[in-house]
């Protein structure tokens, strides 16, 4: 029986072990102890990784199907060798798995989940340990990126869109967020790594605050007023901006405030971060370069401001270590002016993407810059979004969102909202306006938290003896 033959069990995630080692293949029902506690399945035939891989996330062990064998010799060949099983040897041929640490780490990798892996960790003070070494949350990552829950978007005040379908395992995380009610004055600027910036007038003063939705007590006070232009000089842009800080340990908060400086034809910028509550004046920079534009939104990609300029079709770049400023080119047949244009960070410091999107022709292409060049990842062709709106219908296309690393992009048009998996090449349609439901725009997706949060440990000798 192959590993495709197995069956499709809750957790599971139907792909080959990446090791070689023959692995015991054990009959159902049983039951058996781990930490104090007991996991039974029962219905079908497992083996033993499968088995162990669900453990890990403490999931109930119930096959969705039985496994299915290519012949009826080898079914009869499987029943000869299931009979010499005692739960005594299946117990060893468990603990085999279990208590091999490598072993244990490749199976903890292969749950989906943070939400599972948190689960995991609370079997035994070993699993704690090797679910959160920080060393195997980096490769977790890399594997199983944060999951987008959802977006939110502006109705009469700002709400939240689940994405569907869901699996069960974030059912109560996405409950939990639609359940969540801003007030009508509040405005969602940012939304970041489960941080929600809002800005709103209270009692008649213009204020920030962040929310963090699913661990209210990381909420963070009303943000200090914003650093104001100099008196009498215009300000052209004015921008907060986030970065993810240590492995999305930390999240920081820059304010870029973009004016015209007293020299002529130049311009001043300030940008500051935000340290214990207040302001700190990061980097002071002026510039005879063309003017920024706020269209395309700025984007921060590690120590680099990208920025449109207003009239040319550059983009200009602030390197905040330096102080310096540079100018790329868009890429030849992009301009601002006939194209819908956006940037999005890369998961590294190598450079920046832009999502380009001829509206008539419903085109989207992905562009990145690397090493002094642009690259053309992929072109798409929106074909399912052309039948929905109908041949007659050319309304403007309008990028509401790109992800970060370009793994998505969230398109307006007309009375929809439209998903784009660029990586799957899979367009759906998310949101239809009604009469009694009008969306305002301000598509802000919301991702999974990173990293989970593990609960503290405690003295407790029966249930961390393993």
């Amino acid at each position: 029986m192959t590993w495709s033959d197995q069956p499709y069990l809750k957790g599971s995630t139907g792909r080959a072990p990446p090791y070689s080692r023959q692995l015991d293949t054990v009959p159902v029902p049983v039951s058996i102890p781990v930490g104090g506690h007991r996991f039974e399945w029962s219905g079908g035939t497992l083996d033993v990784l499968t088995a162990a891989t669900l453990l890990a996330g403490g999931i109930c062990l119930t096959p969705l199907r039985f496994c299915r064998f290519s012949s009826e010799e080898e079914k009869s060949c499987m029943d000869l060798e299931l009979q010499r099983y005692t739960p005594t040897s299946m117990v060893a041929a468990v603990s085999k798995v279990l208590d091999d640490d490598d072993l244990l780490v490749e199976i903890l990798l292969r749950v989906a989940f943070p939400t599972t892996l948190v689960h995991a960790a609370l079997v035994c003070r070993r699993w704690f340990h090797h679910a959160s070494d920080r060393r195997f949350l980096r490769r977790f990552r890399k594997i199983h990126p944060p999951r987008l829950l959802g977006f939110y978007a502006f109705f009469e005040r700002a709400r939240f869109i689940p994405m569907q379908p869901q699996p069960p395992e974030l059912a109560v995380v996405v409950r939990h967020l639609a359940s969540c009610r801003f007030a009508y004055y509040i405005n969602i600027e940012d939304c970041r790594n489960g941080n929600v910036l809002t800005s709103g007038r209270q009692e008649g003063v213009w204020t920030h605050q962040v929310y963090h939705l699913l661990c209210p007590e990381r909420d963070m006070p009303i943000i200090p007023p914003l650093p104001c232009a100099e008196i009498g000089i215009y300000h052209i842009l004015a921008e907060i901006l986030s970065k993810e800080e240590g492995d999305g340990l930390g999240l920081s908060y820059f304010y870029l405030l973009v004016e015209l400086a007293k020299e002529a034809n130049k311009v001043m910028v300030r940008v500051y971060m935000l340290q214990d509550g207040a302001w700190c004046m990061l980097t002071l920079a002026t510039s005879q370069l063309h003017y920024p534009q706020p269209r395309p939104k700025p984007v921060l990609v590690h120590n680099k401001i990208y920025m449109a300029a207003a009239q040319s079709d550059d983009i200009i770049v602030l390197d905040l270590i330096d102080s310096s400023f540079s100018t790329i080119h868009l890429p030849q047949g992009v301009e601002y002016a006939s194209s819908e244009i956006m940037l999005s960070r890369t998961n590294d410091a190598s450079g920046v993407y832009l999502i380009h999107v001829r509206p008539k022709e419903f085109q989207l292409c992905v562009w990145l810059h690397k090493g002094g060049n642009w690259m053309l990842v992929d072109t798409i062709y929106l074909h399912e979004m052309h039948a929905i709106l109908g041949k007659k219908d050319h309304p403007y296309v309008r990028i509401g969102k790109v992800g970060d690393d370009a793994q998505f992009v969230f398109l307006e048009v007309s009375r929809y909202i439209f998903y784009l998996d660029i990586k799957c090449r899979t367009l759906r349609k998310v949101y239809e306006e009604t009469d009694d439901d009008r969306c305002y725009g301000g598509v802000h997706p919301f991702m999974m938290i990173w990293p989970p949060t593990f609960p503290a440990l405690k003295d407790d000798p029966e249930r961390f003896a393993f």
